[in-house]
């Protein structure tokens, strides 16, 4: 998956971060919590040593500990809420699979530029074809993105992505 925009849902001002598969069409809101997307606002750390998030710290504490992030995975979908870990490969190589709120992983995964994966099952049933939202397609000028999203978003609810 790769992230093709950061907004915010018009009636309820939350923040929706929205992915995009990077070989299919399909793309998934993601509702968040106000302070990882202020995370995911301020992008990938510019430098190792780019300690400017709260995120940042599990870097250096995982790694102290042996192991490293490779990536961040929603895994299901659960009553209208996503579940997600955070996929972490030890000293030998094992992969070790941490359970964490979906906003936190994404915030970790775009200040690391670790990958994002997204269970297919979710995608079957929740993914919208990106000309939905974004009518004039996800490459298409900021300013039209915006606007095709914000026609969405005027009609939806997180309700809507059970």
């Amino acid at each position: 998956m790769r992230m093709l925009r950061l907004i915010v849902h018009a009636r309820s001002r939350q923040p929706v971060l929205v992915l995009g598969e990077v070989d299919g069409d399909r793309c998934l809101p993601v509702f968040l919590r106000p302070q990882q997307a202020e995370v995911i606002a301020v992008g990938p750390r510019a430098a190792a040593d780019d300690q400017g998030q709260v995120q940042d710290v599990l870097v250096p504490v995982v790694g102290a500990l042996g192991a490293r992030i490779v990536a961040a995975e929603l895994t299901a979908l659960v009553d209208g809420v996503y579940e997600a870990e955070l996929v972490l490969r030890d000293v030998e190589d094992a992969e070790v699979r941490v359970g964490v709120r979906p906003s936190d992983a994404l915030a970790v995964a775009v200040r690391e530029g670790l990958g994002i994966s997204v269970a297919d099952a979710i995608l079957d049933e929740v993914g919208q074809p990106v000309s939905d939202l974004f009518p004039d397609g996800a490459d298409a000028p900021p300013a039209e993105q915006l606007k095709d999203f914000r026609e969405f978003l005027d009609e939806v609810s997180p309700d809507d992505f059970r």
